[in-house]
């Protein structure tokens, strides 16, 4: 039987104790909150600050607005012959022109909702490619604009021209790649064995490298339209294809719908159509998890099958090289990629979502660091220019921005919320960096809810003492701190670790459940050895630190619910298990206590016990119905004015370790038949038996035809053949305690 606690007691008592936090109802334990590697320090909001695999934050180039358009999103970019910047965007098909003062203009307004791919044209041009209901479109460098080709296919998703001039599409639903010459004779190229081809590159021998999805593969498809898949990957999407100066291809791939959200941004359909296929940008993801080892990193070719390794990503970098063989360069758990940029020395550049993030991957395993952020959800396209600014295009909302060559003068990085799961109070903040005294600064700001709003403390002053600050923040449940590094003029510093100490409320442990096993039902202890070893019965108060405990978890933390092992049977133990669980995570000791039923006094049974089971031995009290409570006390990481205490009480249970009795009444002379009465003090009869002579065993049934009372009245007939035999009767109540009684048949 298992026992629920009572009802909790009401929200506002609650909040008002919380309200008055003390020193006596503080913990005695202080909690230290640390961040020092990649992966905390990306849960955090960065400005104008990059940070690489090893944990260390440091000045980077600044991500600057050229020109934030009306446009949610934006999804390819091309150079301009002026130098301004010409991006193709939904959700109202228009090429936005976005010069380089921030000025923006429409170049081109299609009919069709997204303008998806965007490629140059000869004299200062640009090729345009729609959806849905795809067509592509000349422009001409003043704008003015013709139907270059239109097609069957609903969607144009990529554009690319080789050095004769001729331009390749790749279209969906049906997964056609068109080749148009430049005076607009268009046939079929490649029919894909995919729904979608949507990203598209050509190499300097003429070969077109093609990305599909669904399936997500890479293939090369030779001028005479013969294509040799060189990478079928496990994910939906092969969104982009590079091809770098020493022939190896790069290939960005992304997985299907991320954990908690939709695959891309919304593309509403006219109402006379069926939505589109997501083959376009994937979007929500609902984290950051950036390998701490760099990824899978770009180490030796794994063996070459069907398909690449399936694991559970968000999206890769893989690189085919010029034999065909390839390698997974990154990985991302949670960042989707959406285009690469391959820089001069062989590092990567990758535009990623949902928070905008731009990764610099380098070296052989690869490394990658946050080198920027954007601020906006997805960084969809980078490019750079012909005088080397690297500029990049994002959706939600849709912005161009350019990367400084050199890194700012002063960014800022703001923590994750911690939440102390009480009002804490603080205490001591410190940091680890490198460089001039004061050029890393950090203020603190608390509040009690989880997101940052008017109800939350202001910042606090900045502190500059790396070695440790008291935080002035008001006690408070959320803590949040903000690092500000500055180079002012000189090398800028580089900060590795951050460590905040608070000291939380201390609250109530609580004992959830109490199960009472069938009386004399134990179980075995796991692993024991030699003669059994009963969990629960042996003496557990010496010491709390079993090996278990402390290497699986740390010191203040409660032991987890004991390991039973076999189901066996001990008659007159009694075999109680119960739940406890301290919102502090601090270690907690047991005490038991019983009493009869009716009785007020509780009379200890076992004090410090540390596990969550108890064996009690009833043949040490009266029979009886009894009760027993539980204590669970957090007092072993507490001190003694602050140590709280939680109990719970079973159910009633009976003990009962007294055998019925057995009356046998007396007959008349020459009588066959046998009455007796069986009786219990406790227990209901449960089974009566005799036999003959000691031979088999033969169920009686009493007279009422159920043996379910603790009294019942049995007849046993005899043959005549029985004359004489000695009758042995055995009753067994429902504590299975057993008694005999002896009569004859004369």
């Amino acid at each position: 039987m298992t026992i629920l606690p009572r009802s909790l007691r009401p929200l506002a008592l609650a909040a008002l104790s919380a309200c008055a936090v003390g020193v006596s109802l503080l913990a005695a334990s202080p909690t230290f909150w640390t961040v020092s590697s990649q992966a905390d320090f990306l849960k955090g909001e960065v400005e104008d600050l990059s940070i690489d695999v090893d944990g260390r934050v440091f000045l980077g180039p600044t991500a600057s607005l050229v020109g934030e358009t009306a446009a949610p999103f934006l999804w390819s970019i091309v150079p301009a012959a002026d130098g301004a910047i010409l991006a193709g965007s939904g959700n109202e098909g228009k090429v936005l022109k976005i010069a380089r003062n921030g000025t923006i203009t429409t170049f081109f307004d299609s009919a069709e909702l997204e303008a998806h791919a965007l490629a140059p044209a000869q004299k200062g041009g640009v090729y345009v490619g729609t959806s849905p209901d795809g067509k592509i479109y000349i422009v001409d460098a003043n704008g003015e604009s013709r139907v270059f080709f239109d097609p069957e296919d609903r969607y144009i998703w990529a554009l690319a021209s080789d050095q004769a001039g001729n331009l390749f599409a790749a279209t969906g639903d049906r997964g056609v790649i068109y080749r148009i010459t430049p005076d607009g004779k268009a046939a079929p190229f490649y029919r894909a064995a995919a729904t979608n081809v949507v990203s598209l590159a050509v190499t300097p021998k003429g070969d077109v490298i093609a990305g599909t999805e669904s399936p997500g593969r890479v293939l090369r498809i030779d001028p005479g339209g013969k294509a040799f898949v060189l990478l079928d990957s496990p994910y939906r999407e092969i969104h982009r294809v590079r091809v770098a100066p020493d022939g190896s291809i790069y290939a960005v791939a992304v997985s299907g719908t991320p954990p908690g959200g939709a695959d891309r941004p919304a593309e509403p359909p006219p109402a006379d159509t069926a939505k589109p296929p997501t083959a376009s940008v994937t979007t929500e993801i609902t984290g950051v998890a950036v390998g701490d080892q760099g990824g899978s990193g770009a180490s030796a070719p794994p063996v070459q099958g069907r398909s690449a390794p399936r694991r559970p990503a968000r999206g890769a970098i893989y690189r085919i090289q010029t034999d065909g063989l390839w390698d997974t360069v990154w990985e991302t758990g949670e960042d989707a990629p959406y285009d690469l940029l391959i820089e001069e020395n062989g590092s990567l550049l990758v535009g990623t979502g949902m928070d905008g993030k731009i990764f610099r991957i380098t070296g052989n395993p690869a490394r990658a660091t946050l080198l920027a952020r954007a601020a906006a959800r997805q960084v969809t396209a980078l490019l750079r220019e012909p005088g080397g600014r690297i500029v990049g295009a994002t959706s939600n909302p849709g912005k161009v921005f350019a990367l400084s060559s050199a890194p700012a003068q002063r960014g800022t990085y703001e923590s994750d919320i911690r939440d102390a799961g009480t009002v804490a109070s603080w205490g001591a903040l410190r940091w680890r960096a490198s460089g001039r005294p004061g050029g890393v600064q950090v203020s603190t700001r608390a509040g009690n809810t989880a997101d940052p709003d008017e109800t939350w403390s202001e910042w606090s002053k900045p502190h500059s003492n790396a070695s440790g600050a008291q935080i002035s923040s008001p006690n408070a449940r959320y803590l949040q701190w903000r690092a500000t590094l500055s180079a002012e003029g000189g090398e800028g510093p580089v900060l590795t670790s951050v460590t905040a100490a608070y000291l939380p409320r201390n609250l109530r442990p609580e004992v959830v459940s109490i199960t009472v096993h069938p009386p004399g039902v134990v179980f075995q202890r796991p692993f024991s050895t030699g003669e059994m070893e009963i969990a629960g019965f042996e003496d557990n108060t010496s010491d709390g630190r079993q090996p278990a405990q402390s290497s699986a978890q740390g010191a203040g933390s409660p032991p987890p619910a004991p390991a039973l092992g076999r189901r066996a049977y001990q008659k007159g133990l009694q075999t109680f298990v119960w739940k406890a669980e301290d919102p502090n995570d601090d270690r907690l000791q047991y005490d038991a206590y019983y009493r009869r039923e009716g009785e007020t006094t509780w009379r200890p049974l076992r004090r410090g016990l540390w596990d969550p089971i108890f064996v009690w031995d009833t043949t040490s009290v009266p029979d009886g119905t009894y009760v027993l409570k539980i204590s669970a006390s957090d007092a072993p990481s507490n001190s003694p004015g602050t140590a709280l205490m939680g109990e719970l009480e079973s159910q009633s249970f009976d003990i009962d370790n007294s055998p019925p009795r057995i009356e046998v009444q007396q007959r008349a002379p020459k009588s066959r038949t046998i009455s007796f009465v069986v009786r219990d003090d406790h227990s209901p009869v449960q089974r009566v038996e005799y036999s003959l002579d000691a031979s088999r065993w033969r169920i009686v049934y009493p007279k009422d035809g159920i043996p379910d009372s603790r009294e019942e009245a049995f007849e046993i007939t005899l043959d005549e053949a029985d004359a004489g035999r000695s009758v042995i009767i055995r009753a067994t109540d429902a504590m299975n305690n057993v008694a005999t009684a002896l009569t004859d048949v004369r």
